[in-house]
């Protein structure tokens, strides 16, 4: 007799959700770095790709560390005020941990740290759902680029297209994507096809904080935004 589906196993740990004791571990793990090393920089970043990120971090291998992940238990991590921060005046870094940020935690000299950061740059096809950054228009007629095997596939990302003594003819003008509006999944599979890469991967350095002073890189914010507690 077959056994029941319902008798099977289930191993628990394999579901089991992230909670507190993972959210300590990364509260510990930043506030260990912080005593041990000299800066805190609080950075910004834009279409993360995490094989590109890794690349990246290899530089700060062996005198710094990276935290990515709730910006709450960051900032709970260095202290969200002045009367519960971990060093003098690092909870002005703490304020800024919004939208899409991490912090670096180095000993890295400061004009080091500023030349890896703005130097890194790295296009890469741009994600159904991200916004266009510029249109891109095909013109209609022949697209040489194209195997003829590859028209079907290319009907059916509503291209309007057809086989011409087998080569792949666009019938009218035809606009993958428009600047300013989300990426459809077809878009960005025409977009793959044609090499075209929108995305620009960037880390912007937001502010640096260290035992003697504090630092504001991005345009628009001022001292007194996070003096206050």
């Amino acid at each position: 007799m077959p056994k029941s589906k319902r008798d099977r196993p289930v191993t628990l740990s394999k579901t089991k959700k992230k909670g507190r004791e993972h959210k300590e571990t990364i509260v510990n793990g930043i506030r260990e770095a912080v005593e041990k090393y000299n800066s805190v920089y609080v950075f910004s970043f834009e279409n993360m790709r995490n094989i590109k990120f890794k690349e990246f971090r290899q530089q700060f291998r062996h005198n710094g560390k990276f935290f990515l992940g709730s910006n709450k238990v960051m900032q709970v991590a260095l202290g969200r005020s002045a009367s519960d921060e971990i060093r003098p005046g690092i909870f002005k870094a703490s304020k800024l941990l919004h939208g899409d940020a991490g912090l670096l935690v180095t000993d890295m000299p400061k004009e080091e740290v500023e030349s890896l950061f703005n130097a890194y740059e790295d296009s890469d096809f741009s994600r159904t759902g991200s916004t266009a950054v510029e249109t891109v228009e095909l013109k209609e007629g022949p697209l040489e680029q194209f195997t003829h095997e590859m028209e079907p596939f290319l009907r059916k990302q509503g291209m309007p297209v057809r086989l011409n003594k087998g080569t792949v003819e666009l019938l009218s003008d035809f606009v993958v994507c428009e600047e300013g509006k989300p990426l459809s999944p077809e878009s960005s599979r025409i977009l793959r096809l044609l090499g075209i890469k929108l995305a620009t991967f960037k880390l912007n350095l937001v502010c640096r904080w260290s035992p003697n002073d504090f630092e504001l890189y991005r345009e628009g914010l001022d001292l007194s935004d996070v003096e206050t507690s």
